[in-house]
Formats: C-alpha cells, sequence, structure tokens
C-alpha cells in the first residue's frame, strides 16, 4: 500500500478487498462515489499488475474526465481527496452532469398512481 501514491486512488476506498479467483490472488478497488457499486480487480500475478488504467477508465465514467484531470495535478492520493472534496458542489445538475447523461431536464408534473406504486 506504500507504492499505492497515485492520485487516481483518491476515487476509491482507501483498503482494498483481497481476494482469490481460481488461486489468482487479485485486490478489488471499491468506487468511492455513493451511487455506484462497482469495484475494480486488478490481478497479483500479472506483470502489469501495477497498472492503474483500469482504475482511470472507470473514475472517468463515474466522476468525468474533468474531475479526473483535476485529481491527477496532485501529487499523490491524499491531495486528490482533498480536491476532490472541495470541488463538489452538491447541486443536482452537478450529479446529472457527473453520470454524463447531457442536458439536464426537469419535470414539475405529478406522477400518476401506477408510477407511484
Amino acid at each position: 500500500m506504500n507504492d499505492w501514491n497515485s492520485p487516481i486512488y483518491a476515487f476509491f476506498h482507501p483498503t482494498p478487498v483481497i481476494g482469490y479467483k481460481e488461486g489468482r490472488r487479485y485486490h478489488e478497488f471499491r468506487c468511492f462515489a455513493s451511487t455506484c457499486n462497482k469495484s475494480v480487480r486488478q490481478f497479483l500475478d500479472k506483470k502489469d499488475a501495477g497498472s492503474t488504467s483500469n482504475l482511470h477508465k472507470h473514475a472517468k465514467i463515474c466522476w468525468g474526465s474533468d474531475m479526473v484531470k483535476a485529481a491527477m495535478g496532485a501529487q499523490n492520493a491524499l491531495e486528490a481527496r482533498k480536491i476532490l472534496s472541495e470541488s463538489k458542489d452538491g447541486s443536482i445538475a452537478a450529479a446529472f452532469q457527473i453520470k454524463g447523461k447531457g442536458k439536464v431536464t426537469y419535470s414539475h408534473r405529478q406522477h400518476t398512481r401506477t408510477e407511484t406504486k
């Protein structure tokens, strides 16, 4: 864990789950976003065990490329976590823009009885 100093680790929980699949050991990094239940596995028996490209791919999908760029400007994961906590504005529009859904629209129409069930 001392070697994990890349800012990309700020988007994932600090302690990974260590598991085994078919005799192969892996680290499973769970996404830190509250709405995301995804995790990224890194198998340790390969020569690219220290690669973070799969972590980058998930972080761009879940958090957006602007947030990833802002965090990657930090020296390490601790500074990147500080940048992430300061950059969230908490608005509903920002939450939809992070997911990449496009233009944000709102509906003021009340749900029908079947839609509320």
